[in-house]
């Protein structure tokens, strides 16, 4: 059984988000970008580098969070069941 998407109705329109695991490491990972780009913009300023340092920490942080997702993933998908053959085994 393969892994239950997300529906989101907009008008006569429906969203489907599956993979949704996926989707939030790839969210995870775009915000660290943004973390770090931040903080290495407002450190361009003294006023503004304490704020950049914030930026980094927040960015060095947030890898953190990409084990946790991959564990939840794992957790979630052995509730349903053994692994589909169309299931990668890839992390992201």
């Amino acid at each position: 059984m393969g892994e239950i998407g997300w529906k989101v109705r907009i008008g006569n329109d429906e969203l489907v988000v599956r993979r949704r695991y996926e989707l939030l490491g790839i969210g995870n990972d775009m915000l660290i970008a943004l973390w770090f780009i931040a903080g290495s913009v407002l450190f361009f300023h003294d006023y503004t580098a304490t704020a950049g340092t914030w930026m980094f920490l927040l960015g060095s942080v947030e890898p953190a969070i990409r084990p946790a997702l991959r564990l939840s993933r794992h957790l979630h998908l052995r509730r349903f069941g053994p692994a589909t053959p169309h299931e990668s085994s890839q992390e992201f």
